[in-house]
């Protein structure tokens, strides 16, 4: 007959898990029964059919609740479920372009750097360089200060373009709305 659960990294002790000799007791409908013997207080929550919860272990005496248990478990569930589905994940979206990349090509890709910043997620504008290409990345900086300057009304650079490797990178983080 001995229960527990795990909610939010704290174990909650149920009915004879309960090791606290007094508890203070707060009914089935809310109201404060006030402070009694465990085993009282486990036998006035079976009278009435339900779980004696332990909600407060630290309290001096400790705070316990009458009420059915696997309701509370079930609730508790609800309420983590909901939270999940109304928090937003930030992804980081990934562009690449080149440092000879034409205008044209370039117009295509700040698009779509536009249109995930407006979703509210991070882009990662990489530029390669191949070969002798190397020797040119000041130009492949310009590239990416171009499309910093293009999306500034969207969002800002967190990491200006730096050298690793053969890459050159920059993170655009979205502006709060």
């Amino acid at each position: 007959m001995a229960r527990r659960v795990l909610i939010a990294k704290k174990e909650l002790a149920v009915n004879h898990d309960i090791e606290a000799p007094e508890v203070r007791v707060i009914g089935h409908d809310g109201e404060q029964i006030g402070v009694l013997k465990r085993h009282e207080a486990i036998a006035k929550a079976e009278e009435v059919g339900l779980d004696l919860i332990m909600m407060s272990p630290n309290a001096k005496p400790p705070v316990c609740k009458i009420m059915d248990y696997g309701k509370y478990k079930y609730d508790q569930s609800k309420k983590a479920n909901e939270a999940k589905k109304k928090q937003h994940v930030i992804q980081v979206k990934e562009v690449k372009v080149r440092a000879t990349t034409d205008q044209h090509d370039l117009d295509v890709k700040l698009r779509n750097v536009r249109k995930f910043l407006s979703e509210g997620n991070k882009v990662k504008v990489s530029l390669r360089f191949r070969g002798r290409e190397m020797a040119y990345t000041g130009q492949g900086r310009e590239q990416l200060e171009h499309i910093a300057e293009e999306v500034k009304e969207l969002g800002k650079p967190e990491k200006m373009p730096n050298m690793e490797g053969r890459q050159m990178i920059m993170i655009i983080n979205p502006l709060k709305k």
